[in-house]
């Protein structure tokens, strides 16, 4: 940061300029910027010729970068980076956007993975990149487990947590299964989930079967360790990482991306390292921005992301809300609308706000 402020300050008012300007240019039109396109939007009048000399030192600097095809400039990850954080500025939440947000919160569907994912498609709509949402890891004590027959193949199986916080999960259940062996299997689990949390029943419950086989019937046997299947393979409806907007990430892409974007596709689809998403936020409350190979998660794309944790009631971290795109996003517009979905996502999930 000290060495990025050091290029800052040896830079003369036009060099600043001149840089902002390709920058603000590039991540508007994400193509390379020309001298003579300058010249005609400079604080004071100067020549293309007077630009392109500017524009060499910038690129010695490591600020700009010149492809092979054009003779304009574009910013490097060290020139975005520096703008980021000593010249972008941050925009304010438009009346719009903030409408946009806000009227997810009114949906029909209950639950919290239902809101979450109304958040992420219109945080994906507004922003016009891929959204990612991590949702919450619930470790409360369990309350309650019953299984509800839907259908010959389908089941239901109702998590009730000692903090009111209830999941429904459908599942295909093994065949044959009757009332009774769906209330044994209950019966058999409330009796292990008194006092523990999901994780650590999941740990508890390989045991226990093992030990009590002969006392458990065998189509509740197989009730519950189908149940423990689901619970360590959730389904997609149940990730912890939402995606939605990915085709965003295509319309923004020409030819030559096509590569990058795949990889970050591969990426986003194996949902690797969601841990880790997580601990991107670790320095504390606030939008953190993490560009090409700064991005640890996605650093194989060069992609950007602009990232922030939602905390609960006890002001403790419990989730994030990002944004992933080209290294050409509009961070200035970006950082707010991340900023307060994070902070809206903190205040539906702690009863801070009615939805």
């Amino acid at each position: 940061m000290t060495e990025k402020h050091g290029i800052l300050a040896e830079m003369n008012d036009r060099s600043r300029e001149v840089f902002r300007r390709v920058v603000e240019s590039y991540l508007s039109s994400g193509g390379p910027v020309g001298s003579r396109s300058l010249t005609r939007s400079m604080s004071e009048s100067v020549s293309a010729a007077t630009i392109r000399n500017v524009m060499q030192d910038l690129e010695f600097l490591g600020l700009l970068d010149s492809p092979h095809t054009s003779a304009g400039r574009i910013p490097t990850q060290l020139g975005l980076r520096m703008f980021v954080d000593s010249l972008m500025e941050i925009e304010t939440l438009s009346p719009q956007d903030r409408e946009a947000m806000e009227a997810t919160t009114g949906g029909n569907e209950p639950g919290v993975t239902s809101l979450l994912d109304r958040i992420g498609s219109a945080l994906s709509g507004i922003t016009h990149g891929a959204s990612l949402v991590l949702t919450p890891k619930y470790e409360a004590a369990i309350r309650h487990i019953e299984f509800v027959s839907l259908a010959a193949d389908r089941a239901l199986v109702v998590l009730v947590f000692s903090d009111g916080h209830v999941e429904n999960r459908v599942f295909r259940p093994p065949p044959g299964q009757t009332a009774s062996s769906m209330r044994e299997a209950g019966n058999f689990l409330n009796a292990l989930a008194e006092g523990r949390t999901l994780s650590e029943l999941r740990a508890h419950l390989g045991g226990e079967i093992a030990a009590k086989r002969q006392e458990l019937d065998g189509l509740a046997r197989e009730l519950v360790e189908s149940g423990l299947a689901i619970w360590e393979n959730p389904g997609e409806s149940h990730e912890r990482l939402i995606v939605r907007g990915r085709s965003n990430l295509l319309d923004q892409t020409d030819d030559s991306d096509l590569d990058r974007i795949r990889t970050l596709f591969d990426d986003l689809e194996r949902k690797r390292d969601i841990a880790e998403f997580l601990e991107l936020t670790d320095a504390g409350e606030g939008v953190r921005i993490f560009i090409g190979s700064e991005n640890k998660l996605f650093s194989l794309s060069g992609s950007s992301l602009v990232v922030s944790p939602y905390m609960n009631a006890d002001r403790k971290i419990i989730g994030a809300v990002g944004v992933i795109g080209p290294t050409r996003l509009n961070y200035g517009r970006i950082v707010p609308i991340v900023d307060y979905t994070a902070q809206l996502v903190g205040q539906l999930l702690s009863g801070e706000r009615k939805g």
